[in-house]
């Protein structure tokens, strides 16, 4: 391995088996002949952690590699740089020289750098007739023969990054479904205050503030998931009672009499009577997401009960309810209701054959207070698609 060393350390440095390893390697063929340095050390920096170095460590070798001229780390050129410890100090907005120091070790120990040291320790180059005969300081060819590997683990990094991304945005949305069921199923009396749904949901949320790596975030996934199952299991006496309403048979079976639309509002608004304050509750997110063909209406989607309203205006002509038709609804239900009711109407315009005749009847009803839209709602999503509940 001996003739692999360019020089031996000056002063008190000792040969070690890393500075063998690094001279081996500074000596060895290159992989590609040349590649772009600014472009490897974005892969390097994204990719810093598998090589062990801090963003100190690269703002220092950001400096070295601004003392390279040109872009391109080539096989055949001059890949030593040669900056005093004061002009690089400079150049890396003035980082102390022992701190500097400190970081160009820790860039020779990680295999980034190699040492070509001069009979007295000192960094220059000698030239002949513009010509550079021999050069003293460090040698950037560990780059370009780690380039294949740097740029391997940049990629992984980046496929890591993004799964991490993914996982978190399906925990966060799972723990969110998690605390809007659960805050309705209290609301509703189908949890009691303190159950230990609730204790669990609190633990996962208390998980989330601390840094996960990628296994940690698919476990706490997983267990946020298995949350929002038991949630649903304890909705389901509800949704089954929405379900046996026969507002969703109905909305695929057309009555044929002379006048449809009330026989077909009378059989549904009779079927999912429920309490006025069932929907007082209802959160928004659940409505959007029973109903989804509202957000093409929304322009840039609905985020409060203000855009809510706002599209069930837009939508109200479109579907043909006349104005004083949604006058009254928006007078007895209350706009936010009357704005539910809508909503779920066009969920399921398809199958209701005059949606103006049909809120007026379930406005009547709401009058008597035999009607909201609550269970309605639950029906829809109740029935949606798996991919569209979670």
């Amino acid at each position: 391995m001996m003739q692999h060393i360019s020089t031996t350390p000056f002063g008190r440095r000792a040969v070690s088996a890393c500075l063998l390893a690094s001279q081996a390697l500074a000596a060895a063929p290159a992989p590609m002949p040349s590649i772009d340095k600014w472009h490897l050390f974005s892969d390097l920096r994204e990719a810093r952690a598998r090589f062990g170095v801090s963003d100190r460590d690269l703002a220092v070798l950001n400096a070295l590699l601004s003392f390279h001229p040109g872009r391109l780390l080539e096989d055949a050129g001059a890949l030593i740089v040669f900056p005093s410890n004061a002009t690089l100090s400079d150049r890396a907005h003035g980082m102390p020289e022992s701190t500097l120091r400190r970081h160009l070790a820790a860039l020779v120990t990680a295999g980034l750098l190699a040492r070509h040291d001069s009979p007295n320790g000192k960094r220059y180059v000698t030239r002949a007739h513009g010509t550079v005969l021999r050069a003293f300081g460090f040698s950037l060819r560990p780059l370009l023969i780690r380039a294949p590997e740097i740029i391997a683990a940049a990629t992984e990094a980046r496929e890591t990054a993004l799964a991490l991304r993914l996982t978190r945005e399906r925990l966060v949305l799972c723990l969110r479904d998690c605390a809007k069921l659960l805050a309705f199923a209290e609301a509703e009396a189908m949890v009691a205050q303190g159950d230990a749904l609730a204790a669990r949901l609190g633990a996962l949320r208390g998980l989330m503030r601390r840094k996960l790596d990628l296994a940690e975030m698919e476990r706490l996934a997983e267990a946020a998931e298995t949350l929002r199952a038991g949630l649903s299991a304890r909705l389901e006496p509800a949704l089954q009672t929405a379900d046996s309403s026969g507002c969703d048979s109905h909305f695929e079976r057309h009555s044929q009499d002379s006048k449809p639309e009330l026989k077909e509002s009378e059989s549904c608004a009779e079927k999912i009577a429920a309490p006025p304050a069932a929907s007082d509750s209802l959160p928004l997110e659940l409505v959007v997401k029973a109903c989804p063909d509202l957000l093409p209406y929304a322009g840039g989607g609905i985020r409060s009960w203000h855009e809510l309203l706002a599209t069930a205006q837009t939508l109200r002509p479109m579907m043909g309810v006349a104005a004083d038709v949604w006058a009254e609804a928006r007078r007895v239900m209350g706009a936010e209701r009357a704005a539910v009711t809508l909503a779920a109407m066009l969920q399921r315009i398809s199958a209701i054959q005059r949606p103006g005749a049909y809120l007026r009847h379930l406005t009547a009803k709401a009058a008597a207070g035999a009607f909201s839209p609550g269970p309605m709602i639950m029906a829809l999503l109740s029935h949606a698609p798996a991919g569209a509940r979670s």
